[in-house]
């Protein structure tokens, strides 16, 4: 007995459900972003590059800065003068 070959129907969204047994062998959850590629052979679905997992001592330092040290009290004043300014365009 041959295993048949799981099919599909395009909505009228244009949305395409992926079989639950293709969505768990690949671990794709709901969320997943995918790449879609136009191919001789059809479509090439692909799981997108993400930003990748970086542990904090890694990056720690990457920025530069030159100057004096804010303080957390200075921090939380540019904080607010920016979204108050962003509130002020109707930004936020």
């Amino acid at each position: 007995m041959s295993k048949s070959t799981p099919t599909t129907t395009v909505s009228t969204k244009g949305q395409v459900i992926l079989p639950k047994a293709i969505r768990d062998e690949l671990k794709w959850t709901e969320g997943t972003r995918l790449t879609v590629e136009r191919t001789d052979a059809g479509v090439l679905l692909k799981e997108a590059a993400g930003i990748p997992r970086t542990n904090p001592d890694d990056v720690f330092g990457m920025l530069k800065y030159k100057g004096k040290p804010k303080t957390l009290k200075e921090m939380d004043a540019g904080v607010l003068a920016e979204a108050r300014r962003r509130h002020a365009r109707s930004r936020y």
